[in-house]
């Protein structure tokens, strides 16, 4: 790729990104389902011709959006561990849990699940995307190796984080990230051993 490319694609990366942080704040001032392609390039200070050089309409922005933030957070969490690597519950840290940092960060993102008319398929995206994540890039193993039903198990520990994270975000994150984390382990270590990474 040369320099006349690589400037054309982050200028075409910059403008999404406006478009994207456009949506986020419309979305909570008036709901998703009120919001015109205007108010989006109104918002982002751009023009129509613009808007539609990168979508063709807000449906395919919601959804460009949605999935880039949910992509993100599946790659965010293999950050602290390498491949194969197993971790005593014991031992886990604030490190381990940088899916926490992530939400963190993009919390402007993921302060829209606790709306009603919001980014579609948010509410179910975004469990399904733990458990996902959750099924394929770990091994769990249980306290004395209890045999459990293990898709169960993940099922249970997958949303029983989410609604932990909800309960985050709904409280304006009110604990530190340090706080909140350090509760989950505190409740990963009453009923799993040790996780595995074995990536995505």
């Amino acid at each position: 790729m040369n320099n006349e490319q690589t400037v054309t694609t982050q200028r075409r990366i910059r403008t999404q990104e406006h478009f994207k942080s456009a949506l986020i704040k419309l979305i909570k001032e008036k709901g998703y389902h009120s919001i015109s392609v205007k108010d989006i390039v109104d918002a982002a200070s751009y023009n129509r011709s613009t808007f539609y050089v990168h979508y063709q309409d807000k449906v395919e922005l919601a959804e460009q959006l949605l999935t880039s933030m949910l992509q993100g957070l599946e790659e965010a969490v293999g950050k602290p561990y390498v491949h194969g690597q197993k971790v005593y519950t014991s031992k886990l840290n604030l490190p381990s849990f940088n899916i926490v940092t992530y939400i963190f960060e993009h919390r402007d993102f993921f302060e829209l699940v606790q709306m009603v008319d919001t980014l579609p398929r948010l509410h179910t995206a975004f469990p399904q995307t733990i458990l996902k994540i959750y099924k394929e890039q770990f091994v769990f193993e249980t306290i004395n190796n209890m045999p459990v039903n293990m898709d169960y198990f993940k099922h249970y520990t997958a949303y029983g984080f989410y609604g932990l994270i909800l309960n985050w975000i709904n409280s304006d994150f009110r604990s530190s990230q340090e706080e909140f984390i350090h509760e989950v382990i505190e409740l990963t270590k009453t009923h799993m051993h040790s996780i595995k990474y074995v990536g995505q």
